[in-house]
């Protein structure tokens, strides 16, 4: 009778089958069967190449099992992934339909107010997820060109809200804009980081690097400087052609520091690097770092994608922005000085809120400093100075002069956030701190009347 010999199922190891093979051949031997070597070849089964581990195949190379492997997910899958990650992740993007509604508002009924409010809520999600595309895009960077991304993507939109702006001649509202974003960041975002982190790190001091935080200073000394002169030439009646001298002083200024702020970037990213390598890194390369187990969520080329889509559709809803502010402004009775410092720069920071807060609360706050303090420094070596080279080439008188009043606040927070700066820690007392200095700017914007323009007193 012919006996029959049960062969269990292959178990899949870094050695492949050979263990289990050559423990069929020795059964099969021993009851007097001839071994074949095509018998005892296993078939091939998807199902077990699904099921082996990452190392096996790593260790045995490219096979079938691993291309099929590669191959699963298909295109629409990875476009499903992405989308519920980046839309459908987030509860503020339930703000989004508000930016689609502002359009048809507009193209309905025309009524300002309505349009503005729409579009302040629209963007404000959109923002905050330029910010998410960003961090991904930081895993593959790095912490500091991640913080120097995460600041140029979040201040896309006030460039764009900007340009917009500056197209419809509306030069002051460029410039209070660009100063509430400074603001905002300085005091606001930066106050929410270490009042966040310190919440959530209340046994340890967090530590930043000092030295990139007192170069920004300086980069931002140097804007006041650049805004402070061509203000002071005006109210002492000192220019050699009155009304020509200043806006020159501007543009010379503007060129001056947008080459300022190029030779910093090279400085930084080049020359530099390793003085302003982020207390995180440091600990990457000692070992030391318990967030190693992060890993981004998208690829590297979808972030870039969700970034020139976000982009685009702030620029299409900036512009309905734009056109409904004065109207906003007599609807609600609320000063234009008041809804371009604060109200603008509240949604055009939503990205760097977030971010801001997020990364603090990871103790990462290299990269939140490189937000708040480097969109700021961005802003008024960047942005200001490219709006008044844009002016000048599409014949808009823009210049650095914004006003006594906004120069002086302006000055003044920088000198307190260089203050809290100097000594190279943070703590929740010191974000409580920033976020009421904040609290009494938005107080002083509220009773301010601007004298270039027609707000009145809000009764």
């Amino acid at each position: 009778m012919e006996s029959r010999v049960e062969v269990k199922q292959p178990t899949l190891n870094t050695s492949g089958f050979s263990d289990d093979l050559s423990e069929t051949r020795k059964m099969n031997s021993s009851n007097g069967r001839p071994t074949n070597k095509f018998e005892d070849q296993v078939p091939f089964s998807p199902e077990i190449a699904y099921h082996q581990p990452e190392s096996t195949m790593a260790a045995r190379g490219s096979h079938p099992g691993e291309s099929l492997t590669v191959c699963s997910e298909t295109l629409g899958g990875i476009i499903y992934r992405s989308i519920r990650l980046v839309v459908f992740s987030n509860r503020l993007n339930l703000l989004m339909p508000f930016g689609p509604l502002a359009i048809l508002v507009q193209k309905l009924t025309g009524h300002h107010g309505w349009v503005f409010g729409l579009s302040l809520l629209g963007i404000m999600p959109l923002a905050e997820r330029l910010g998410y595309a960003t961090e991904q895009l930081a895993f593959y960077t790095g912490d500091t060109v991640g913080g120097l991304l995460n600041a140029t993507f979040g201040n896309a939109t006030e460039l764009i809200i900007s340009l917009y702006a500056l197209k419809s001649g509306l030069t002051r509202v460029v410039q209070l804009s660009l100063l509430g974003s400074i603001l905002s960041n300085m005091l606001l975002v930066l106050g929410c980081a270490f009042l966040s982190g310190g919440i959530v790190f209340s046994k340890k001091e967090q530590v930043f690097n000092k030295a990139a935080a007192t170069v920004n200073s300086g980069l931002l000394l140097m804007a006041v400087m650049g805004l402070l002169f061509p203000a002071v030439l005006h109210y002492t009646r000192t220019e050699v052609h009155f009304g020509k001298s200043e806006l020159a002083l501007s543009r010379f200024s503007s060129c001056v520091m947008l080459v300022a702020y190029a030779a910093y970037l090279f400085f930084q990213l080049r020359n530099q690097s390793g003085l302003y390598i982020s207390a995180n890194e440091e600990e990457r390369e000692t070992g030391d770092n318990s967030n190693d187990d992060e890993s981004p969520e998208i690829s590297k080329w979808e972030s870039i994608i969700w970034l020139l889509v976000m982009t685009a559709w702030i620029s299409i809803l900036s512009e309905y922005l734009v056109g409904a502010i004065e109207g906003a402004s007599n609807s609600w009775n609320i000063p234009v000085t008041f809804i371009s410092v604060i109200l603008l720069p509240l949604v055009g920071n939503a990205a760097e809120h977030a971010s801001a807060i997020m990364f603090a609360m990871k103790d990462k706050l290299d990269i939140s400093l490189g937000v708040a303090i480097g969109s700021s420094t961005q802003i008024s070596m960047f942005v200001i100075p490219f709006c008044v080279v844009m002016g000048w080439i599409m014949g808009q008188p823009l210049d650095l002069n914004f006003q006594l009043f906004e120069t002086a606040a302006l000055f003044l927070t920088v000198i307190v956030v260089a203050f809290m700066l100097q000594e190279g820690t943070a703590n929740y007392f010191k974000g409580v701190m920033l976020v009421l200095c904040y609290l009494i700017v938005a107080a002083s914007f509220y009773v301010h009347v601007d004298s270039n323009s027609e707000d009145q007193p809000v009764p």
